[in-house]
């Protein structure tokens, strides 16, 4: 049984969940949509769903079962109709939206409510068991954010950036009718690393790219240890008869994107503890560009085997863990 249609439009979204028994329908069958549903209690695989109550009930045992348990909705206060417009949201609008522009669209009372559910839903945007990019992949670093003085923990889009980010990105390539090859950017990783050392970049690779694919890097010397871990090694260097712009080109782009997507939607500053969270909606976003709408039925669907980071864990001292995008730990 194939998942439920998602809604194309805002008012087709507003059309299809008109109360909260059609948001925890749709989110049943996003969620089991083989009806391959089975009882935490006893194992069983029949339930039923009372018409009084918004909870699966198993016919064997009568455990009691929350539609949204073990998913990054699980313990909620807000109504399931509040999460799924806050998804479809985040995932069609391709600038993204910040936590303010959220709480406004949602009418929540508190800031920290609409925090919240964006790390939740981010956390849901790393599946954990997507395939590692393959075939001909750009892999090379970038530096985002400087700090903000007077603000410890922040970071702007400025020269001399100081957060490390390693990306790769797969370069697909085709022949137009003309008989001219071109190339554009497929799917792309980011992670943000601590250094630069071959400590941080070589797990990078191995985890987000497929061994036996060929890996073009810059002639930066850590990477020449890629042949013995299975990778074909390219190297593109600045030279007379390479421009520049033309040396990882497709990476590069990836890196100007992100840096214009949060100088526009969050205004140029992000926190160095959630970074990682921010690369990881705007891979998801990036990787789904042809196809936003379809996108909102991705993410109920990971969210059904993600869960998000707690309340305390955003707000500790120190990084939050966030699943790395990339092949699975």
């Amino acid at each position: 049984m194939a998942r439920p249609e998602f809604p194309r439009s805002l008012l087709e979204f507003q059309r299809t969940f008109r109360d909260e028994r059609a948001c925890f329908d749709f989110i049943v069958r996003s969620r089991w949509p083989d009806r391959d549903f089975m009882c935490p209690a006893c194992g069983a695989s029949k339930v039923y769903a009372p018409q009084d109550r918004l909870v699966l009930i198993c016919s064997a045992c009568k455990h009691i079962q929350s539609a949204t348990a073990g998913t990054v909705m699980e313990g909620t206060r807000q109504p399931l109709g509040s999460w799924l417009l806050a998804a479809f949201l985040v995932v069609t609008d391709k600038r993204g939206v910040s936590a303010k522009q959220l709480q406004r669209d949602l009418g929540l009372k508190r800031y920290e409510v609409a925090y919240q559910m964006l790390h939740k839903l981010r956390a849901a945007m790393v599946n954990p068991s997507r395939d590692r990019l393959h075939g001909r992949v750009e892999v090379d670093e970038s530096f985002l954010g400087a700090p903000v003085p007077g603000k410890p923990g922040k970071a702007s889009i400025l020269p001399g950036g100081k957060a490390i980010i390693v990306g790769a990105v797969e370069v697909r390539e085709w022949t137009t009718k003309d008989g001219e090859v071109r190339t554009r950017p497929g799917r792309i990783r980011l992670r943000h690393t601590p250094t630069i050392t071959a400590r941080d970049l070589i797990p990078f690779v191995v985890d987000a790219v497929e061994p036996g694919s060929t890996v073009v890097t810059d002639g930066y010397s850590i990477y020449e240890a890629l042949p013995a871990k299975g990778y074909r090694h390219e190297v593109e260097m600045h030279t007379f008869k390479r421009p520049l712009k033309d040396v990882l080109k497709h990476l590069h782009l990836v890196f100007s994107n992100l840096k214009a997507w949060i100088a526009g939607t969050f205004h140029g500053s992000v926190s160095d503890k959630h970074l990682q969270a921010y690369l990881n909606e705007f891979t998801f976003r990036f990787n789904r560009r042809d196809n936003l709408f379809a996108a909102f039925q991705t993410v109920l669907g990971i969210a059904g085997r993600v869960k998000g980071p707690t309340k305390a864990g955003l707000y500790a001292h120190g990084p939050v863990q966030y699943t790395h995008p990339g092949r699975a730990p």
